[in-house]
């Protein structure tokens, strides 16, 4: 292209090129790029005049060329598929009549920030330096799928709109990203995908606002983050698939909106995360799937629980804040799966880690009152019986007092009304407590039972003596049992 073919406008940049220098066509910093439509020719340039620029443009010795352009309309396509870049690329607040396409191009860097496009098309593409699209407006699809980006990707303060579209309107899935994807204050309607993403960062969507109600907000399946995911302050309109994610750093949710009524909210089935945070939130709309997920720091707040959780073979080390068990529980008794033992056994574990034994011992008389519901009637009435006598082993104190209270009635009983002797002559002398203490305690005898026979409604007691004690006795060593098998 020659430079007799240029527009002034064109010249002006056509000539900055070789030397490195900005051309800014804006009349004031606070205009709206949205109106680019309606610029003049004083500040249109071509995009076949920028893609000739960058592959073949003018040099200049001792100087380091780059394209840096500002307030400007791009008419036509920017055709830069296949392309190498071995220039700067920074195009802001500039009002594009066509999307960019840049599929399979490798740049230096590329700088959209600040401006307005109908869409991008780069997949494939790679950059050696950083990618960004800071508080750029989109209304279309950005593919970026299988991008390489040696720096970080910066898309804070951007809206994607691409109301029609039919796929999803930012699409990172099987890309790479060298350091952080900043995506601070994001606006996003319609699916973000992520699947197969790599950060060697953190990705940050704090006070982002991701909204495709009904469906999925943001899909990063197999995601792989070795820092942090932050979504602090932010509103999610949909639901975030984070199934076999891997997350070296925490997911914090903290201060956030998750909705999505009548359907899972978070999905994050065999994931792995160093911690998650579910704190200081209004309460989740929509179902927390955690199935087979394993969480090193749960930090969870009761007040922040859905109504519906499905938690089968999810595991974590640690839990806080600490809580007592009674408001814990809310979380494994609203499984969707119903009763799930695992859950009880995780959430015991978690408080006999930190030595709040008391506090496992009531999460475990949970889990076997709600087994207790699952049973025929038979299996209840047991239940019923070993809960009402020793809370299933792990109230010993309570068996102690049933026990005393059975000894001083027996006491009492047989003192009053002293049973016959089987063998008058050989008899020892009738004592009524050691008498009672043979009928309850079903090991140990003294001597009395059997030399002494009761009658009438007193034989009846004697029954029950020994069967309450049968019963006593049986709950106890199960709970001793199960305290000595933990340990």
């Amino acid at each position: 292209m020659e430079i007799n073919d240029l527009t002034p406008a064109e010249e002006q940049v056509w000539r900055a090129f070789p030397l490195g220098e900005s051309v800014d066509f804006r009349a004031a910093e606070d205009e709206d790029v949205a109106l680019g439509a309606d610029w003049g020719p004083e500040r249109t340039v071509r995009a076949e005049v920028l893609r000739a620029l960058l592959l073949n443009g003018p040099q200049e010795a001792g100087e380091i060329p780059s394209l840096s352009l500002a307030g400007a309309r791009i008419t036509g396509m920017l055709d830069l598929q296949y392309a190498t870049i071995d220039h700067p690329v920074r195009l802001r607040y500039c009002h594009f009549d066509e999307a960019p396409r840049c599929y399979a191009a490798r740049l230096r860097e590329l700088n959209l920030g600040d401006s307005v496009l109908p869409g991008l098309t780069a997949h494939s593409m790679r950059v050696d330096g950083v990618l960004r699209l800071t508080r750029a407006r989109f209304r279309g699809v950005v593919r970026l799928a299988g991008v390489k980006i040696a720096g970080s990707l910066y898309l804070e303060g951007s809206e994607i709109i691409a109301p029609d579209a039919e796929e999803p309107v930012l699409q990172l899935n099987q890309a790479a990203v060298g350091d952080d994807l900043r995506a601070t204050g994001l606006r996003t309607q319609g699916q973000i995908r992520l699947s197969g993403l790599t950060v060697a960062g953190s990705l940050t969507f704090n006070t982002a606002h991701l909204s495709n109600p009904g469906g999925s907000a943001l899909d990063a399946e197999v995601l792989v983050v070795e820092g942090n995911i932050l979504f602090r302050q932010a509103l999610v309109e949909g639901w975030i698939g984070l199934r076999g994610a891997r997350i070296a750093g925490r997911l914090d949710l903290s201060y956030s909106t998750l909705s999505n009524p009548g359907d899972s909210v978070l999905l994050a089935s065999s994931s792995t995360m160093g911690e998650l945070w579910l704190r200081e939130s209004p309460p989740i709309k929509g179902a927390v799937v955690l199935h087979s997920a394993q969480v090193d720091v749960l930090w969870l707040e009761p007040a922040v629980l859905p109504d519906k959780v499905f938690l089968t073979s999810f595991t974590y080390a640690s839990l806080l804040p600490h809580e007592p068990a009674e408001r814990r529980l809310t979380m494994v008794e609203r499984d969707g799966a119903g009763y799930v033992p695992h859950a009880y056994e995780e959430l015991a574990a978690a408080y006999r880690r930190i030595g709040d034994d008391s506090a496992a011992r009531r999460v475990q008389l949970a889990k076997q009152r709600r087994l207790r519901g699952t049973q025929p009637w038979y299996g209840r009435m047991w239940g019923y019986a070993q809960d009402v006598t020793v809370g299933y082993g792990f109230r010993p104190l309570r068996a102690a007092v049933w026990l005393l209270s059975l000894l001083a009635v027996g006491s009492l009983a047989y003192g009053l009304h002293h049973p016959h002797a089987l063998k008058a002559s050989e008899a020892p002398h009738f004592n009524p407590f050691f008498y009672t203490l043979d009928l309850l305690l079903p090991v140990i005898s003294f001597g009395q039972e059997e030399a002494f026979a009761p009658d009438g409604w007193y034989q009846y007691l004697s029954y029950a003596l020994i069967i309450t004690g049968w019963i006593l006795a049986t709950t106890v060593i199960t709970g001793v049992s199960r305290t000595v098998s933990r340990q």
